[in-house]
């Protein structure tokens, strides 16, 4: 017989670019740890803790026995971007219509296909940094480059505008902003945003806009660069059900854009994912429609954790925490404890048993930083403060 050859595997080189996402990696070390008999405190994952409110669990197996389960369009079903135009109208103050919507699974594919829709090679995408890991890989992996600009703590976590425009070239071709952000909590003003829209001036240079925390605000009011005059049609709107309806685990985001790229945006969906699961758009029209008395219970249990939580952690040694105005996030600098990030991560799921994210998981600017997720009970949340507390006492 003959001997079977084990060929080497040829991936393309555009893979050698493509990122990850840290948590998920974190989260199954701490399961790992967790199946040897450790008991680990989650603060890794962004997500909800909270179940999907029943009127949405309900309109989706209503959905499911009426057969909403075949193929819909690639853009979305046309009720659903109906609704969510609408809402978009009320919350941004833009006029929108259906055919600028395009119902994704999930909003990572609105970041993959703007980018794939609109960068070359040699292009320049301005992203914020420490930020969410899947923009520079997203950046990387079409080729294009990724220009940072740092988030700064003494600004609460916003960035320079005037080094905003010492970035801008005649080779930028989208700006990403992301508010209330991902791994901070920080949140741009209307004052920051319009600063933002005045460093671009009329230059034709593209917006993403993730606005996926947009009803996660503790402090202040959500603003979309979208409401600014003149940027609207320079803008894609990210947004989604995940994190304001705890439903992650359906896979449902939208991007609201001009209409000849929505066009293009549907057809990278139709090449991809042909369309999002029917039955679930059906759950996002009463998402939306329905009560939302269980966003603002959600959203004051969060901040009602973050004040507990911020506050633990600036009684312990070498951890000083500004307070987050948005998210469900928190984004200790740990420098004075002069531990690396990664290295400080590392100790407190092996040895604390609380797991959580280095600052470097979002970025080289992250460094001196940890992220927490308050998206756990205040029961949990005072076990991992003591726990922290405790490793620091005996380790720093």
């Amino acid at each position: 017989m003959h001997k079977a050859v084990q060929h080497e595997l040829r991936l393309a080189e555009r893979m050698s670019r493509l990122g990850t996402e840290t948590a998920f990696e974190v989260l199954n070390k701490a399961r790992a740890l967790e199946r040897l008999g450790r008991q680990i405190v989650h603060l890794e994952i962004g997500e909800p803790d909270f179940d999907t409110p029943e009127n949405v669990v309900e309109a989706g197996i209503k959905a499911m026995r009426q057969g909403w389960t075949h193929y819909g369009p690639s853009a979305g079903l046309a009720e659903l971007r109906h609704v969510i135009a609408e809402h978009v109208n009320r919350s941004r103050g833009v006029k929108v219509s259906t055919d600028e919507v395009v119902v994704v699974p999930g909003g990572k594919p609105i970041i993959f296909f703007t980018l794939l829709a609109l960068a070359d090679r040699g292009d320049e995408i301005i992203y914020p940094n420490p930020g969410f890991p899947i923009y520079e890989s997203m950046i990387h992996y079409t080729g294009a480059r990724a220009i940072p600009i740092r988030l700064r703590e003494e600004r609460d976590f916003g960035f320079d505008v005037n080094e905003l425009e010492s970035l801008i070239t005649d080779h930028t071709r989208l700006i990403i902003l992301n508010s209330p952000q991902n791994p901070t909590g920080g949140v741009l003003s209307k004052q920051d945003i319009h600063d933002i829209a005045e460093a671009i001036g009329d230059r034709n240079i593209m917006v993403l806009s993730d606005e996926i925390y947009s009803r996660l605000v503790f402090d202040g009011e959500h603003y979309s660069i979208m409401s600014v005059p003149g940027f609207q049609e320079r803008t894609v709107l990210l947004d989604g059900f995940s994190k304001t309806y705890a439903m992650t685990g359906w896979r449902m985001g939208y991007g609201v854009m001009r209409p000849d790229l929505a066009t293009h945006i549907t057809r990278l969906m139709t090449n991809s994912n042909s369309c999002t699961a029917s039955f679930t758009q059906i759950a996002g029209i009463e998402a939306i429609r329905g009560d939302q008395s269980s966003v603002d219970r959600m959203r004051a249990e969060f901040q009602r954790r973050r004040d507990v939580f911020v506050a633990g952690l600036n009684r312990i040694r070498g951890f000083s925490c500004r307070m987050p105005k948005g998210a469900f996030y928190v984004f200790p600098n740990i420098n004075a404890t002069n531990w690396t990030s990664k290295k400080l991560a590392d100790a407190l799921v092996e040895e604390a048993g609380v797991a959580c994210l280095s600052g470097t998981a979002f970025g080289d600017f992250g460094e001196g930083y940890l992220r927490f997720s308050v998206a756990n009970s205040l029961q949990n949340l005072h076990q991992a403060l003591e726990r922290i507390d405790e490793w620091t006492k005996n380790n720093l």
